[in-house]
């Protein structure tokens, strides 16, 4: 088949998975947990949740970054990006892919997210209010931005080839791997790890949310509260993490093995 870039259409294959969520903090944990019928929804832990409709979400809880980079690299990272980085080098251990400068050019990064650093942004304002601009954090600009994932996860793996954000509410996830696979398929990469990242877990977040009526309000029930294919349904739980896959043009991928 051909096209009018390089003449050829490239199958694509899912060689890596990675996974940061509030059933696992990785795929095997994931799995395990999903096999096992148990419910990543829980009351929130991460603030004071007095006042709210909604009480409680799908944490990620005992995250620690510092297993996958040091404190320094951190410091650059809204919690978002945290778990775009660490799912990523999941996926790409999981793909037992070496990136290095024969590759690099031809690896992109494309990930999905909604929130973006509104964390960081949030912690900030306080500080703004409180003690003014002069003591605002250096770090604030580039944690904040839409594209501060597939920044700090090209970063981080070494990658050289496009990097960028999608950002497309509910769907931005599944349309960053449809970019990753659109790039390969039409030869504009050879490898992506593709996929998406939120840390939405933030009183503004549910504050927002809970004004439009769009959240359940089982408080009663957390675990049983996500029913998105049921009747009786009341709104949609709000959820932390980040799913990465490492999507290879096929060809390279055998000759890998």
């Amino acid at each position: 088949m051909k096209n009018s870039h390089n003449n050829l259409i490239h199958r694509v294959v899912v060689t890596g998975l990675g996974a940061v969520s509030s059933l696992g903090r990785d795929v095997p944990a994931l799995w395990e947990s999903l096999l096992a019928g148990r419910s990543g929804v829980d009351f929130i832990t991460a603030f004071d949740t007095t006042g709210f409709d909604t009480r409680f979400a799908a944490e990620v809880r005992d995250f620690d970054i510092s297993g996958y980079v040091d404190r320094k690299q951190a410091r650059y990272m809204d919690r978002f990006a945290q778990f775009a980085v660490a799912a990523s080098l999941q996926a790409v251990r999981s793909a037992r892919l070496t990136i290095d400068e024969s590759n690099a050019a031809e690896t992109g990064v494309a990930i999905g997210n909604s929130v973006c650093g509104l964390l960081s942004v949030c912690e900030e304002l306080k500080v703004l209010q409180e003690q003014g601009p002069r003591r605002v954090s250096p770090v604030l600009a580039p944690t904040m931005t839409g594209d501060a994932a597939p920044v700090q996860v090209s970063l981080t793996l070494g990658t050289k080839g496009m990097s960028y954000a999608v950002s497309s509410v509910c769907s931005s996830s599944s349309d960053a791997i449809g970019q990753g696979y659109e790039a390969i398929r039409h030869g504009y990469a050879r490898v992506m790890v593709a996929g998406g990242t939120e840390a939405p877990i933030m009183p503004i977040v549910m504050a927002a949310f809970g004004k439009i009526r769009a959240l359940s309000t089982n408080n009663a029930d957390p675990p049983g509260a996500c029913r998105p294919f049921d009747a009786g349904r009341d709104g949609f739980v709000i959820g932390a993490g980040s799913a990465m896959l490492v999507l290879e043009e096929e060809s390279d991928a055998r000759e890998r093995g």
